[in-house]
């Protein structure tokens, strides 16, 4: 207790630098902690709308371009064994221009069940007609702001417009449905300028996730033409895309943490005479190497532990509390149409650890061994 004491004094005594590496080291701990706390609770909160979809998408591929699926393949695909659910599905992308933004347009048969959770919970109370349309909260909002409170005019293909009644909006906790636009299976069809029987995709939900790999194999032999995914495959791809932002913004964050270390390292190696001097003193007045050690040890640890907690405490109040203002958006992109989404907490001990081994142990030998070298020198030519 009394080395400790003694430390927290000669703290005190060089506050002004000990605050500067305090500063340094705590900006770096909270900028890292923000980014990968940023990463985990958006991954968090994709990969739940993601267990919200479909076990399996197929699509008919041709010259490597999307083009309609036969409406009549569906009863070839319900005779697989393990098949429980099949959906066909007609959506696509519809360009507002004057917003200069896309919105995302899903038909919905009332035939079949939807293929999302979240859409056969919006539409239990509603009944949708040919002429008529539920919108996300963000669709909502762009309509409007351009005064289509009642009604709307798609275009179509060859310049015809359809008119679709505003019937409501929906919210819901996932990421799918803001910029979403749904309408009957047959409207659909007409706004996109498709034939009947034709959809855009169809998705298909199996009864035992452990022949997932096997159905998927059958359906590639039944339709050579088309192109199966799987929920894992876009979970990977998504992965990869988190991996590649993180990369990208991490690649910045060393460039800043080794110059920001250079500072660090000039600071905490510039042993000034003055401080010389006072290790001779005490070496002169009793004290042992070790001891010198000690307090030493004790000086840098006490400022990087206080830097590491209250780095970790600053990102989870930028990341929590403040929603991550501009690291969010680096995952989450600039779009107009962009989901509200409330970041919850996340929580990874080995990213903690990582952060805490990256920054104590290089600051603690920054100082730990010039004190040593000014410790075990010639006491009579450090006191001249």
């Amino acid at each position: 207790m009394k080395l400790l004491e003694f430390a927290l004094l000669q703290l005190w005594r060089r506050r002004y630098k000990n605050l500067a590496v305090f500063l340094v080291l705590m900006f770096l701990v909270a900028v890292v902690a923000s980014l990968f706390l940023t990463a985990g609770s958006i991954r968090t909160l994709l990969y739940r709308t993601l267990d919200d979809l479909p076990d399996i998408y197929l699509q008919r591929v041709v010259a490597g371009r999307l083009t309609p699926f036969e409406e009549e393949r569906i009863e070839k695909i319900i005779e697989i064994a393990g098949v429980e659910e099949v959906y066909p599905r007609v959506w696509g992308y519809y360009y507002f221009q004057p917003a200069g933004l896309n919105f995302t347009v899903v038909g919905v048969d009332p035939d079949y069940p939807p293929f999302s959770k979240a859409v056969t919970q919006l539409l239990a109370s509603r009944n949708l007609p040919r002429d008529g349309m539920v919108v996300g909260e963000g669709v909502a909002k762009i309509l409007e702001s351009h005064w289509y409170r009642e009604s709307f005019n798609f275009i179509r293909p060859d310049g015809s417009k359809v008119n679709i009644k505003l019937l409501g909006t929906f919210s819901s906790d996932t990421l799918l449905n803001y910029d979403t636009v749904l309408l009957h299976l047959s409207t659909a069809r007409k706004i996109f300028g498709m034939e009947e029987g034709e959809v855009t995709d169809v998705a298909i939900n199996i009864s035992n996730p452990e022949e997932l790999s096997t159905i998927s194999q059958k359906l590639r032999y039944l339709f050579p033409d088309s192109r199966v995914i799987t929920r894992e495959d876009l979970k990977a791809s998504y992965q990869n895309v988190f991996d590649y932002k993180s990369g990208v913004f991490l690649g910045f964050m060393i460039v800043a943490f080794i110059a920001f270390f250079i500072l660090v390292f000039e600071k905490a190696t510039s042993i000034s005479r003055e401080q010389t001097r006072e290790i001779a003193v005490l070496k002169a007045v009793g004290w042992r190497v070790s001891d010198i050690l000690k307090m030493k040890f004790l000086e840098s640890l006490i400022v990087v532990l206080l830097a590491y907690w209250v780095g970790i405490m600053v990102a989870y109040w930028w990341v929590y509390i403040l929603q991550a203002p501009l690291i969010g958006n680096l995952f989450s992109g600039f779009s107009i149409l962009k989901p509200p989404f409330l970041l919850e907490p996340f929580w990874d001990l080995s990213l903690f650890v990582t952060i805490f081994m990256v920054t104590a142990p290089l600051y603690l030998a920054a100082t730990i061994i010039p004190n040593w070298q000014a410790a075990v020198s010639d006491i009579e030519e450090a006191l001249r």
